[in-house]
């Protein structure tokens, strides 16, 4: 029941939160949050972006073969405070700039865990409100990202602590 409570009052605020504990010190894992080489093992199926402020890239997902369909979608990098913090802004228009109330900002704070060469990452996703869209989507778009950030999230602690281990 608490976590339904918790969702609600996420969509209620438009922001998603995720805090996760990841075996891997703050330096690989800001890499792996950062780095398109990185990001695309647990993440996108594509990434081609320069990770400094003010660079803009994009995200591929889906398949890119002859039968599949990808979409590309622009993101813009906010915030490159290596290994303490990366944001970036996505979900907007092709044609419009990546600003508040025309894209979501998704932001990873990292710290040095309580165990030794350990993380603590906050993820946030934030913005759905501000896109001025219907009740209705607002509503479909935080979900398919709540669904989203439940299925990769873990799949980034895994592949940052994979990096510990092949060391």
């Amino acid at each position: 029941m608490e976590d339904r409570r918790q969702g609600i009052a996420e969509l209620e605020l438009g922001t998603i939160t995720r805090t996760m504990e990841i075996a891997a010190p703050p330096e690989i894992v800001y890499e792996v949050l950062s780095t398109p080489g990185h990001l695309v093992k647990w993440w996108p199926d594509g990434a081609d972006f320069t990770p400094q402020a003010g660079e803009i890239g994009t995200l591929t997902f889906g398949e890119t073969s002859a039968c599949g369909h990808a979409e590309t979608v622009p993101m813009a990098v906010v915030e490159a405070d290596p290994p303490q913090r990366f944001a970036f802004r996505w979900v907007y228009d092709a044609d419009a700039s990546a600003e508040p109330g025309s894209s979501l900002l998704v932001t990873f704070d990292i710290r040095p865990g309580e165990a030794e060469q350990s993380s603590v990452v906050t993820m946030t996703e934030a913005g759905f409100r501000e896109r001025g869209w219907s009740e209705a989507s607002v509503q479909a778009e935080y979900e398919d990202h709540v669904h989203g950030w439940t299925t990769y999230l873990p799949r980034l602690t895994s592949y940052a602590e994979t990096l510990v281990s092949a060391a």
